[in-house]
């Protein structure tokens, strides 16, 4: 992998701008309106028209990869998006949990085929794998049937992500080049450092960071205020509320952004711009995916590629905050049976569509 200070090459023919801009607020389940496709398009040429244009997605976002491809339709026929960057989609596989038992390769295939169709392309620029039950075997069955699809031809590169570090090294033995990770890491989780960040860079295998501020809990929103006491809006906020409380509570949590705060003042940005840039200047960090539900943030954003935190703004950040982190390997929370981490997942929303 390979840094310069507004994009990183993954490998020689593909580099990818440092933030990638994160499509899942506009699936459902999001508070945001399902029937402005016309806004969201706009927001989604906002962003690449400004040098974001690496886009990621999933095939269990409800409704984002069709919005993905009218928007890549759209551009194609536009003249004027021909003097701006190319876009690029990343996309995952996610089979259904309930799947796994009897996963095969044309159950991949299906899913893959699907993507394509959505999309509009011919071939898929990445495919991330994700596996939810290590109890099950076959990911390093099915990561070689992706494989197999790359040859094919249908896929360009592949990823994989929230995999921890044993089975992580069993698909990279089994011959499948993985060129990225993308994991959850932030000032309240800093789990990739234990032991995923070594691996990686053994394996010259990129991180792509989600997660970077905590569904927007690392802003100046929440700097001063109480600790929330009615349900959250979506369950991206209840996940990282729970990392909160991991990290040892809302007055720990305010500590945080208070330092962040005085980082913020001191570059003249926001606090969430230092809370991403931080993730940025870690090892082995390619790219941060931001979410993006309209351009409220995108001048953050590139504010946040612009940034550079010095040793004293890193050492501050992290003498508060590693110590806090959760302990364990990268999703082990949230792997764990009957936990409160695990209770909010939605396992088979590939179901309706996959058979």
């Amino acid at each position: 992998m390979h840094i310069e200070h507004q994009s990183a090459r993954l490998l020689n023919d593909y580099d990818i701008p440092r933030i990638i801009v994160g499509a899942w607020q506009f699936s459902a389940g999001h508070n945001v309106d399902p029937g402005d496709t016309d806004g969201a398009l706009e927001t989604l040429a906002a962003f690449a028209d400004a040098g974001l244009s690496t886009f990621d997605c999933a095939d269990i976002y409800t409704g984002v990869e069709e919005l993905l491809g009218e928007f890549l339709n759209r551009r194609s026929r536009d003249v004027r998006a021909k003097n701006h960057p190319h876009v690029q989609v990343h996309t995952k596989f996610v089979p259904d949990r309930d799947a796994l038992q009897n996963i095969s390769k044309a159950y991949t295939e299906r899913i893959i085929d699907r993507s394509l169709q959505r999309l509009g392309l011919e071939q898929l620029d990445l495919v991330q794998f994700a596996w939810w039950d290590y109890t099950v075997p076959g990911y390093v069955e099915t990561a070689c049937w992706l494989r197999e699809l790359q040859l094919a031809g249908k896929i360009r590169h592949l990823g994989v992500t929230n995999f921890d570090v044993p089975r992580l090294r069993e698909i990279v033995g089994a011959d499948v080049q993985v060129v990225s990770h993308q994991v959850q890491y932030s000032l309240l989780d800093h789990r990739p450092e234990h032991g995923l960040v070594e691996f990686c860079r053994e394996r010259d295998i990129s991180l792509l960071c989600y997660g970077t501020v905590a569904g927007g809990f690392l802003s100046g929103r929440w700097l001063g205020k109480s600790e929330p006491s009615k349900k959250l809006e979506n369950r991206s906020l209840t996940k990282y509320k729970l990392m909160i409380d991991e990290f040892g509570g809302w007055e720990a949590f305010q500590e945080l952004l208070q330092s962040l705060h005085d980082i913020a003042t001191k570059h003249s940005v926001s606090i969430a711009t230092v809370a991403t840039r931080y993730v940025l200047q870690m090892p082995q960090v390619a790219a941060a995916i931001v979410g993006a539900r309209s351009t409220k943030h995108l001048q953050d954003s590139l504010n946040t590629i612009s940034l550079e935190l010095d040793e004293s703004d890193i050492s501050r950040l992290r003498e508060f905050s590693v110590p806090r982190s959760a302990e364990g390997d990268v999703y082990a929370l949230e792997r764990e049976p009957d936990s409160t981490h695990a209770s909010i997942m939605r396992y088979n929303l590939n179901r309706k569509d996959a058979n």
